[in-house]
């Protein structure tokens, strides 16, 4: 069984394609080796998306592509 990690002191960064308002984002924390929390700005207390640092680069990398 996997454990969630602690994400309470995680450090929170913005999309780089946010529009520059306050709640409108997605977020991501840094720091936890093969996964990537991602997160609503709107509702930051809900429970985050928990990604594999795989299937993220892939998302990633095609989000590029179409740019």
């Amino acid at each position: 069984m996997k454990q969630t990690p602690d994400l309470s002191t995680a450090l929170w960064r913005k999309s780089s394609y946010s529009d520059g308002g306050a709640n409108n984002c997605v977020e991501v924390a840094d720091g936890y080796p093969g996964l990537v929390p991602v997160r609503d700005s709107k509702t930051p207390a809900a429970r985050p998306l928990l990604i594999g640092a795989q299937p993220w680069t892939s998302f990633i990398a095609s989000l590029k592509a179409v740019r």
